[in-house]
């Protein structure tokens, strides 16, 4: 459970596994601005017990992966979605269940889409369809607030993320962002850029309901970024798709969720279900 610099293509992504290469890899691919460290480690250590091959890593501008000028990404969401796919071959991992979160759904959408032959199955976590007729984000999330030290702003930002849930813990998420912030390359891009990326989808113009691998939709019924029609809906865009909705729980995956959400990834993921 060591990380590794990996080259795919023309970039560095940080890397770390767990688990045995043997059994069937899941790859973790994280939403805007967040680095592998928001997989949680007691999530990854629970799913190599239950017999699977655990890939996190650094998307583009996180953590210690290649990173650009504060503003100025070269990239888009289609290279984001190489990169995983590439990270696989780099690997020398075939396929893998690819489980993106947020933004990180967009990506793994995109890699489903682009290159099916990767993708064993997909899961979806906290993500939305982008359609317009969704509901907006809370008003409570729009009107955070922020802090000027920027470990306390992310503890702010995890605070607004969590909405009505109950299970916030503020001093777990100082830690995890303190050691974020320690391990980041570049700050400010990693806080920037991928808002500033070219948001492009999938080359054949395809949409969710070209997906033709099996989908579990997972989302929380407090999200405030994405309230719970996201996630119905795009159970609803995706041809057998399978929605679970986690109570009390907002836009992160909280402790007390990681258990049901293990038992859901390792019933998806299983030979039966592939």
């Amino acid at each position: 459970m060591t990380e590794r610099l990996v080259r795919v293509g023309d970039v560095d992504l940080c890397v770390e596994t767990f688990g045995s290469p043997s059994d069937p890899t899941v790859l973790l691919i994280h939403g805007a601005c967040a680095s592998m460290l928001w997989w949680p480690r007691e999530f990854c250590t629970a799913l190599a017990v239950r017999g699977r091959h655990v890939v996190r890593y650094d998307s583009r501008d996180t953590g210690r992966s290649t990173h650009y000028p504060p503003g100025r990404p070269p990239y888009s969401l289609r290279d984001l979605a190489d990169d995983a796919v590439g990270l696989l071959d780099a690997l020398a991992i075939p396929d893998a269940h690819l489980v993106g979160r947020s933004m990180g759904g967009g990506v793994a959408m995109t890699a489903a889409l682009d290159q099916p032959g990767s993708v064993a199955t997909l899961t979806l976590v906290s993500t939305t369809t982008g359609a317009d007729d969704l509901p907006p984000m809370t008003p409570e999330f729009l009107s955070r607030p922020t802090a000027d030290d920027p470990v306390d702003d992310i503890v702010l930002l995890m605070r607004a993320y969590a909405g009505r849930s109950p299970f916030f813990d503020a001093a777990a998420i100082r830690r995890l962002a303190a050691a974020d912030v320690a391990r980041t390359a570049c700050l400010d891009a990693a806080l920037t850029n991928h808002f500033a990326m070219r948001m492009d989808g999938p080359r054949a113009g395809t949409g969710p309901a070209d997906i033709a691998v099996p989908t579990l939709v997972v989302h929380g019924d407090v999200d405030p970024v994405h309230p719970l029609p996201h996630g119905q809906a795009l159970a609803e865009a995706i041809p057998g798709a399978t929605l679970l909705v986690l109570t009390d729980t907002g836009h992160d995956l909280p402790p007390q969720r990681v258990g049901l959400v293990v038992d859901a990834l390792v019933a998806h993921t299983s030979p039966d279900t592939v």
